[in-house]
C-alpha cells in the first residue's frame, strides 16, 4: 500500500473485507431469520440480544488481533520479513493461550452475564443453552480471527473472503437443517454457528501454512518473543479492553431497554441486524485504513498516510448515506422480514429504533475511520480512552439521569446510543488532528 492510487488501493483492500464481513452478517442475520420465523418470539429477542455478552469477551481476541495486525503491517512496510515472521508466531502463540481461556471464563460468566442483563426467565433459559454451546466451540473463531488479522496485515484480504463465503453458506445450510429438519431450536442455530466457524478456522489455517510469503505459518516456530510480544500489548491492550468494556457496559445499556418486555427485545433483536449492517462499509474502511497507514509510516510517509485516512472518510460518509435512505423508507419490511407480521408489538418497536437512530450512524464514521487511522499510527491508547469515556462513562450517565429525571420511555433511553457516538467522534477528530498534525507538509 505503499505505491500505486490511494483510492484504488483501500477500495481494492476494502471490498474483500465488506464482502467478507456482509457474508459473516448474512449468516448471522440467517439465525435470527430462522428462529425468528421457525421458533418464536422468546428464541428470536434470545439470539438476537447476546452480542454484548459475547462480544465481551471475544472482544480481547480482536483486540489484540488489531495489536498484532499494526506490528506486522508495520515490519511489511519497512521490508523487515524477519519480525514479520516472528511477529506472527507470537502472535498465534498468544492466541492459543486465549483460546483456552475465553471457552473457561467464557462458560463460567453465562450466568452472571445473563443475570446482569436481566432477561424474563424464558429468554434467559434460551439464552443460557445459546451461549453454552457458543463459548464451548468459540476457540474455532479465534483460530479465524488469528489468521484473517495476520493475512489483511500484509494485504491479503482475498483469502479470508473465501473462507467466510464457505463459512457462511455452511451456516446457512446448517441453520435450516437443524432447526426446521431436526426441530433443535436455540440449540441448532448455536450448533451451526460453531460448525461453521470450525470450517473457516481450518480454511484460514490451511492458507497460512501453504502461503509462500513472509507469513506462512511454521508450526515449530510457535513460540513467544518477549520484545514483540511488548509491542503487540502495548498496541492491542488498549483495544481490547476498550472493545470489551464497550461490551460489558452494553449489558447495562439493554438491561434498561429490556425493561420493556420481550416484545422491545425484539425490536431491538430486528434493529441490531440493521445496525451491523450499517457499520460494515465504515469498519471495512476503517480497517483499511489502519493498514494503509501503518505500511506507509513504516516507510515514513506521512502525507500518503494523511491522503489515504481523507479519502477513507469521504467514502465511508457516502456508503453510510446510501444505506440510511432505503432503512428509511422501508423500516416495517425490514422488521417483517425477521419476524412474523402479527407479532404487532416486535414492528412497533423496530420500526420506531430504526427510524429514530439510524441517521445519527453518520457520526459513526469518525470515529470509526479516525480511530482506525490512530491505531495504525500506532497510537491505540487515545482511542480507548474517548471510547471508554463516550461510550462508558458518558452513556452510562446520561442513562441514569434521563431514566430517573427526565423521561424513562423507550425513545429518550434508545437515543443514548446516537449521544454517545456524537460526543465520541467529535473526541477522536481532536486526537486524530493533533496526532496527524504537520503530515500534510512532510516529504514522502
Amino acid at each position: 500500500m505503499t505505491e500505486g492510487s490511494t483510492i484504488r488501493l483501500l477500495i481494492g483492500f476494502a471490498i474483500p473485507l465488506l464482502l467478507g464481513n456482509l457474508f459473516q452478517q448474512l449468516y448471522n442475520t440467517v439465525d435470527t431469520w430462522v428462529v425468528g420465523n421457525f421458533v418464536g418470539k422468546t428464541a428470536f429477542s434470545a439470539v438476537g440480544t447476546l452480542a454484548p455478552v459475547i462480544n465481551m469477551l471475544i472482544g480481547l481476541s480482536v483486540g489484540f488481533s488489531n495489536g498484532a495486525s499494526v506490528v506486522i503491517s508495520q515490519a511489511f512496510g519497512a521490508h523487515d520479513l524477519e519480525k514479520v515472521r516472528k511477529s506472527t508466531h507470537t502472535f498465534v502463540a498468544v492466541m492459543l493461550i486465549m483460546c483456552v481461556v475465553l471457552t473457561v471464563v467464557g462458560l463460567a460468566l453465562t450466568p452472571l452475564m445473563l443475570k446482569l442483563i436481566g432477561s424474563p426467565e424464558e429468554v434467559a433459559k434460551e439464552q443460557t443453552i445459546y451461549l453454552t454451546i457458543y463459548f464451548a466451540g468459540v476457540t474455532s473463531l479465534l483460530v479465524y480471527n488469528t489468521g484473517s488479522s495476520i493475512l489483511r496485515a500484509v494485504g491479503n484480504s482475498r483469502y479470508p473472503l473465501i473462507c467466510l463465503v464457505v463459512c457462511a453458506v455452511a451456516n446457512i445450510i446448517l441453520d435450516l437443517v437443524f432447526v426446521i429438519v431436526f426441530h433443535w431450536g436455540t440449540a441448532g442455530v448455536a450448533w451451526a454457528t460453531v460448525i461453521s466457524q470450525a470450517i473457516s478456522g481450518i480454511l484460514v489455517v490451511i492458507v497460512l501454512l501453504r502461503t509462500d510469503s513472509s507469513v506462512k505459518l511454521d508450526v515449530h516456530a510457535i513460540r513467544i518473543d518477549r520484545p514483540l510480544l511488548k509491542r503487540i500489548f502495548t498496541i492491542g491492550l488498549p483495544s481490547a479492553l476498550q472493545m470489551s468494556i464497550t461490551a460489558f457496559s452494553n449489558v447495562f445499556v439493554q438491561s434498561y431497554i429490556y425493561q420493556f418486555g420481550v416484545d422491545c427485545m425484539g425490536g431491538w433483536t430486528a434493529y441490531s441486524k440493521v445496525d451491523q449492517l450499517l457499520f460494515l462499509p465504515m469498519q471495512s474502511l476503517a480497517l483499511a485504513a489502519t493498514t494503509f497507514v501503518g505500511q506507509n509510516l513504516g516507510r515514513g510517509y506521512k502525507r500518503r498516510a494523511l491522503k489515504g485516512t481523507q479519502a477513507a472518510m469521504n467514502m465511508s460518509l457516502i456508503s453510510t448515506a446510501l444505506l440510511i435512505i432505503p432503512i428509511e423508507l422501508f423500516a416495517t419490511d425490514i422488521v417483517t422480514f425477521f419476524i412474523d407480521s402479527s407479532e404487532l408489538g416486535v414492528l412497533e418497536y423496530g420500526t420506531l429504533f430504526l427510524m429514530w437512530l439510524t441517521p445519527f450512524y453518520l457520526l459513526c464514521c469518525a470515529n470509526q475511520v479516525y480511530g482506525g487511522a490512530l491505531r495504525g499510527a500506532g497510537n491505540s491508547k487515545a482511542p480507548m480512552i474517548v471510547m471508554l469515556g463516550s461510550f462508558v462513562v458518558f452513556r452510562q450517565i446520561y442513562l441514569f439521569v434521563m431514566s430517573r429525571w427526565i423521561s424513562n420511555t423507550i425513545l429518550p433511553i434508545a437515543m443514548s446510543y446516537p449521544a454517545g457516538w456524537l460526543v465520541c467522534s467529535l473526541a477522536i477528530y481532536i486526537m486524530y488532528r493533533k496526532t496527524f498534525k504537520g503530515f500534510s507538509e512532510a516529504k514522502d
